[in-house]
């Protein structure tokens, strides 16, 4: 399969996405949401045989995939300094000698940082040099049951520390019961607080149990103005899965072929290879095209991703394997 023809390209280079709009909640569209399991697993078993990629080819693929990584420490023994060689790793993602080695020239970044609130003064600072926005990850993150006011409160703090996009977390119970209203007028309050920073709705998709409720909250999230839909917080026994990116990369076309709006798509949780990154890559090409391998339309949330995609790029270079802590996060 031909990689990306500017496997670095950023969205500036291409049409600006006119962003999500709210709009009324349509019970009768979310009822309507089915997931066929069998044809679901056909199609995804499909995926690696009909479509390798190698050599020249792996390695633009690669290269795409790096621009298009939130780089994400979610952790309890997070320090400033940890927060400041991620940002420092976000900003120089691939070491210049094996751009060098590839003849890669154009600009390189990962697509975001993500944080806690606590350390995004600190992402924000240690990236001021830069474009990269700072993520972080807020209400009630990751069980997402602290008191509304409170995530409202959480929201509000972290734009005005300067985050410029908001990893929110929905209430499973609202999915798990079948209360899609409450679960509309929730990501609505998300959205509003938002104002213009940008807002991923994780739907923690090992909780919700089904495909079908995958399918119907992404629709719901999309209806009250997600601009992302997002698996997973990574901390659920089951994270991002070929299967569930499938049944919500149909809910973002069905839902663009519906209103015109093209909303973004976030794996995240367990997308640790380089060979994992081309297969997601290559789903969202082929169910949703070109445009959507952009990183204001496409993130992996990942931690440990990036080292195996440097590693992978060492090993095109050189025809050698290199341990993994050759590969280091800054």
């Amino acid at each position: 399969m031909s990689p990306p023809k500017n496997p670095a390209t950023h969205s500036g280079q291409w049409q600006a996405v006119a962003r999500n709009q709210i709009m009324p909640l349509d019970l009768a569209l979310v009822e309507a949401q089915r997931a066929n399991l069998s044809a679901i697993e056909r199609r995804i078993a499909s995926l690696p045989g009909r479509r390798t990629v190698k050599k020249q080819a792996q390695a633009a693929w690669l290269l795409k995939a790096v621009s298009c990584i939130d780089l994400t420490t979610l952790n309890g023994d997070d320090t400033p300094e940890r927060v400041r060689r991620l940002c420092a790793k976000a900003a120089q993602p691939v070491r210049q000698d094996l751009l060098d080695a590839m003849g890669f020239t154009l600009p390189l970044s990962t697509g975001a940082v993500c944080v806690y609130h606590r350390y995004v003064s600190t992402a924000v600072s240690a990236l001021a040099h830069t474009s990269i926005p700072v993520a972080a990850v807020s209400t009630g993150f990751p069980a997402g049951l602290s008191p509304h006011e409170l995530k409202l409160q959480e929201i509000a703090a972290s734009i005005a520390a300067g985050a410029r996009e908001i990893d929110i977390v929905i209430t499973r119970e609202h999915v798990l019961t079948g209360n899609w209203t409450a679960l509309y007028q929730e990501m609505c309050e998300y959205r509003q607080a938002c104002g213009d920073a940008h807002v991923k709705a994780i739907l923690a998709t090992g909780d919700i149990r089904t495909l079908r409720n995958v399918a119907k909250a992404s629709m719901v999230c999309m209806m009250a103005g997600a601009d992302f839909i997002k698996t997973s917080t990574g901390k659920e026994g089951v994270n991002a899965t070929l299967p569930v990116s499938l049944v919500m990369l149909r809910a973002i076309r069905a839902f663009h072929e519906l209103t015109g709006f093209q909303v973004g798509y976030k794996p995240a949780g367990g997308v640790s290879t380089a060979k994992d990154a081309i297969n997601y890559l290559i789903l969202v090409n082929e169910e949703l095209g070109r445009r959507w391998l952009e990183p204001d339309l496409f993130r992996f949330g990942a931690s440990s991703l990036l080292a195996d995609i440097e590693r992978q790029l060492e090993h095109f270079v050189t025809g050698r394997y290199s341990a993994t802590n050759r590969h280091p996060m800054g």
